[in-house]
């Protein structure tokens, strides 16, 4: 995509990045990244993807090379038209890097858990048990914690610190003092014993070896991370199931003929079958056929949608009924899943303002902890604690300050909680959508299309004395028939098939004239039965007195020169929005009806839901007038909007929302947009995100409180470095783990409970 920014045109570009460990590469590539000239990069641990845009001066292999020249690698996106190999989930590189941490951790778990009981059962330490031990933790210290090593490594070529750097330097040092303590000391000596103690002692240190430290630092170092990676991989899995709910193959018809094909190569224009079962290919008009096709698996609404010719259809639904034969209107990136999975993933990486300022922390935090563990030897060397407490208190430090869990607490929620929306057909388009729910405390509905249907309908017939029902509806409906006028359209649909009409005459801004088996009816206005000298007895009078009254269209009926019925014609409030209106007050919102219809009607659709405040008579282009008056007294609001002429108003409110029946405008100006038209959705769209939002506030206390809590602990020596390393690895899998709480989300309405 293209923009331009500061008269300077601008690109965009999304890069999968590899080889980050934790939140401070994240902070580290972003950091290179934008010291380019006119380059602004967001990086994203979670989802090991940089977004960056840059002028059209820089070549994104320019980029990549940036990336490299950090010491870590990047790809970039592949060609939106190539296809997935056939073995692409097999040969996933997320699932080999489980695999070889799943290797890792088995082997080292297995070889760390005599090492660590041995060191903590006096009774058990044999003659020549240290030996015993140093023989089974030298491979987990090497090989098992080979992958921090190499990044530490890869890191201080670089000139640069992260989280690997702590634990390698203390896993190494435990290890290092191990050996000289072995070999150069007293700990080697047949008998040997010493106690497992939580805090540190004063002692010479020759006679302490810290093998325990360094194999279950190592162990549970990677037990951390490998539970990490499972936990952003179901973090993802929304997303993942988005990407893959198309269709792969698509039987296309040429020549008359079916002729089955990969999706991939569907044309715009191109007609495709769609059996019974079938997935639609891609977004389309149905040419022939109807059916019942089932969309809860894009927008949560379990009840299928009858389709016929003429309908659109929309690529990844089922086809629940009978055989369709579809015309391609939009293909791979442009189709409605396609845009949907682009938003979910543009969502997943951005950045709450809370979390760049973790970010910066996690950033200094590493050389301000190395800092920390030197001050803390020398603390305790210079109070003549001796070598082994100072030691002991330094490595604890090292390794207990890993600020993992510090770039996890947003990312991993956003993706969960964005995934999860996916699934209940609500798209929420970044972290700052989620700030903006927190302070809203105004939402502005528009009526037509939102709360009402935006479909005019039939809603009562008032018969004069001594005539039915449906004689007036049905000479009506004969009438109306002929006419392409909302409102006549809703009479002849509630009629539906009847008698032919003779003789139509449409009669403009009144109504209609016609014959309708043998009588002169006219449809209209009462304005227009007065034309034909055609009076209202008293209680159609009061008839039309009542609908006028209710908000609806009056539409009088007359045949053979005498009044016969009114008929009231009204937009009809959607089924869901009156319960909506008590979500949205519930979650401390006051609701506010907005319409361009006088005010009578206004009125009384908001009586009818339960809204107070009605503003009315707004012209379309007025409506983002009305936001702004809002904001200026002092509200915060949101808009709930579906047409173009809400698009204004929707961009200008403090958090849009777009009904996904509405226009592409409308959703591309709004900050989540609702996949299908119930008002309902609106209402979870806020719980889920206040709820995301919550998420990420807790994890990134609890991540914080952590490091507060521990620091002050390991330097004043009461924390024993491998239990350091296990508070450490639990940290970062709480924060994953409390994420991963999202995905049980239920929404309200009871329709979007099976999703």
């Amino acid at each position: 995509m293209t923009t331009h920014a500061s008269d300077a045109a601008t690109d965009s570009i999304e890069l999968a990045i590899t080889g980050m460990t934790c939140a401070s590469c994240a902070n580290r590539i972003e950091r290179k990244l934008n010291k380019m000239d006119g380059v602004s990069a967001t990086v994203n641990y979670a989802t090991e993807k940089a977004k960056v845009a840059y002028p059209t001066t820089v070549s994104p292999d320019e980029l990549v090379a940036t990336v490299e020249a950090a010491g870590y690698q990047a790809a970039l996106p592949a060609p939106p038209t190539a296809a997935p190999a056939a073995d692409a989930v097999e040969h996933d590189p997320a699932d080999e890097h489980l695999r070889s941490l799943r290797e890792r951790l088995v082997v080292s778990a297995v070889l760390s858990v005599p090492v660590i009981l041995l060191a903590m059962v006096p009774a058990w330490q044999f003659d020549y048990w240290q030996w015993a031990s140093l023989t089974l933790a030298a491979p987990v210290v090497v090989w098992g914690a080979w992958p921090f090593h190499r990044a530490a490594w890869t890191n201080l070529r670089h000139g640069a610190t992260t989280m690997d750097t702590l634990v390698s330097v203390g896993t190494l040092a435990a290890f290092g003092w191990s050996l000289y303590a072995l070999f150069l000391g007293t700990a080697g000596e047949p008998g040997m014993t010493h106690p497992f103690r939580i805090a540190v002692e004063r002692t010479d240190g020759a006679g302490n070896i810290y093998l325990e430290a360094a194999a279950g630092v190592t162990t549970f170092l990677l037990a951390g991370r490998y539970f990490e990676a499972r936990s952003k991989r179901a973090s993802g899995a929304a997303l993942r199931s988005l990407m893959e709910l198309g269709a792969k193959e698509v039987s296309v018809l040429r020549d008359g003929r079916e002729v089955r094909t990969p999706v991939a190569e569907l044309s715009v224009g191109d007609q495709f079958v769609v059996r019974p079962g079938e997935k639609v290919a891609t977004d389309g008009v149905v040419v022939e056929g109807s059916s019942a096709v089932d969309a809860s698996m894009l927008t949560g609404e379990s009840v299928p949608v009858e389709v016929g010719a003429g309908d659109a259809v929309v690529g990844a639904t089922v086809n629940a009924g009978g055989r369709l034969v579809v015309r391609a209107t939009r293909v791979g990136a442009d189709t409605q899943l396609s845009q949907m999975a682009r938003l979910v993933e543009d969502a997943q990486n951005g950045k709450a303002q809370v979390q760049r300022l973790a970010d910066r922390i996690s950033g200094v935090f590493v050389p301000v902890v190395i800092a920390l563990a030197v001050a803390t030897l020398g603390f305790w060397l210079g109070a003549g604690e001796g070598a082994t407490a100072a030691f002991t208190a330094a490595v604890a430090v090292l390794i207990v300050a890993c600020p993992c869990a510090l770039g996890l607490a947003t990312p991993t929620a956003l993706m969960v909680g964005t995934g999860r929306g996916a699934q209940l057909g609500i798209l929420i388009k970044g972290p700052e959508a989620l700030e903006s729910t927190r302070a809203v405390d105004t939402v502005v509905l528009d009526k037509t299309g939102t709360v009402t249907t935006g479909e005019m309908t039939l809603a009562d017939v008032r018969p004069a004395t001594g005539h039915s029902r449906e004689d007036v509806l049905r000479l009506a409906g004969a009438v109306e028939r002929a006419s392409e006028h909302p409102v006549a359209r809703a009479v002849a649909s509630a009629a539906g098939d009847g008698p032919a009409v003779e003789s139509f005459q449409n009669v403009e801004g009144l109504g209609a004239t016609g014959v309708v088996e043998g009588h002169a009816v006219v449809v209209g206005r009462p304005a227009l039965l007065e034309q034909w000298a055609i009076t209202l007895p008293d209680d159609l009078r009061t008839a039309l007195d009542d609908v006028r009254t209710s908000g609806a269209t009056a539409i009088a009926v007359a045949w053979d020169g005498e009044a016969r019925g009114v008929l009231a014609v009204a937009d009809r409030v959607k089924p869901t929005s009156a319960a909506a209106v008590r979500g949205l007050r519930d979650l401390g919102l006051r609701p506010v009806l907005l319409t361009g219809d006088n005010e009578v009607v206004a009125r009384a659709v908001a009586d009818e839901v339960g809204i107070d405040e009605v503003i009315a008579d707004v012209l379309p282009a007025d409506k983002v007038d009305v936001v702004k008056r809002l904001q200026s007294q002092g509200r915060s609001v949101a808009m709930v909007g579906d047409g173009v002429n809400d698009a204004a108003a929707l961009a200008q409110a403090d958090l849009g929302l777009a009904m996904g029946t509405g226009t592409d405008v409308a959703i591309e100006a709004s900050d989540l947009t609702l996949v299908r038209g119930d008002l309902r959705v609106a209402v979870d769209a806020i719980r889920l995100s206040r709820r995301t939002l919550a998420t990420i506030k807790g994890n990134l206390f609890w991540a914080f409180a952590y490091n507060v809590a521990a620091l002050p602990l390991a330097a004043a020596g009461l924390l024993n470095p491998m239990l350091a390393g296990l508070a450490m690895a639990l940290s970062s899998v709480f924060v994953v783990s409390n994420s991963l709480r999202l995905r049980g989300f239920r929404a309200t309405a009871s329709s979007e409970e099976v999703s």
